[in-house]
């Protein structure tokens, strides 16, 4: 299926590695231009070449989202390969503390993860959305995670940055309707890669005595479809998401994880 996204622009943020990294090339595929954004440039620069291998216009955007001043010039920047910025994904964000229940959680780790996942998908909405507007188009897909969803123990800090981020998707999609301007979000589940195998497989592995790889299959027997989710499932729900083919969906959560959030 043509997905009709050649020479639209793109700000990407968080592409270096992982799930980000596997969205950034899947839009390249589909002939979009992308601006790359992240606070470690050096670390963007592969998949930005990878990119540029494909064919496509790609600019590397030094910026912390928790920086408003830097989404708008990122926003800046990112207009310049095109007739300004047609798709904004916001994959940057963090994990927070891991294993502490809410009353271990410090207000220092609270806060600090409440701004990256929350504020820092605000700030970069709210410096793209004038020209957005400005077009009457424009597609506008957030990242968030099935444990903002579901809620998970060990998780708390997490898990209210990715439910308050579904709160402010749904608010900027009433508010950007009107102006053709779709806001979603896609929120994976526990998604293969070297933190799930290294991380969290290891440490169920120690936990209970058995090996990695049964820790991975006792993840995926959690799942409806039993199996774990990969960066090219998140991938591609985020190009439906960024394309016409989505162009009656807004303010919607789309759980890619396999059926766990459902369950």
């Amino acid at each position: 299926m043509d997905l009709h996204l050649k020479d639209k622009v793109a700000i990407i943020t968080g592409p270096a590695k992982g799930m980000g990294a596997a969205i950034s090339l899947a839009f390249a595929r589909e002939g979009v231009h992308l601006a790359l954004a992240g606070r470690d440039t050096t670390a963007i620069e592969p998949v930005a070449q990878q990119a540029r291998s494909l064919g496509v216009k790609v600019v590397v955007v030094p910026c912390d989202v928790t920086d408003a001043a830097d989404c708008k010039a990122l926003v800046s920047a990112a207009a310049e390969l095109g007739n300004g910025v047609d798709i904004l994904v916001n994959v940057a964000g963090g994990s927070g503390p891991i294993g502490k229940t809410g009353w271990e959680t410090t207000p220092e780790e609270f806060d600090q993860i409440v701004e990256l996942n929350m504020k820092g998908c605000f700030n970069t909405m709210r410096a793209v959305l004038p020209g957005m507007i400005a077009r009457k188009s424009g597609k506008i897909v957030n990242v968030g995670g099935t444990f903002g969803m579901r809620g998970r123990a060990g998780r708390m800090a997490y898990s209210a940055s990715k439910w308050g981020l579904r709160g402010i998707t749904k608010s900027f999609a009433l508010e950007a309707g009107p102006f053709g301007i779709n806001v979603n979000n896609v929120a994976p589940g526990m998604v293969d890669g070297p933190r799930f195998r290294d991380k969290v497989c290891a440490d169920m592995a120690k936990k209970f005595g058995i090996t990695p790889e049964e820790a991975a299959e006792r993840h995926a027997a959690d799942y409806a479809l039993k199996r774990v989710t990969n960066d090219t499932d998140v991938a591609n729900a985020c190009l439906f998401m960024a394309s016409d083919v989505s162009r009656q969906i807004t303010g919607v959560d789309l759980p890619v994880d396999g059926g766990w959030a459902m369950l």
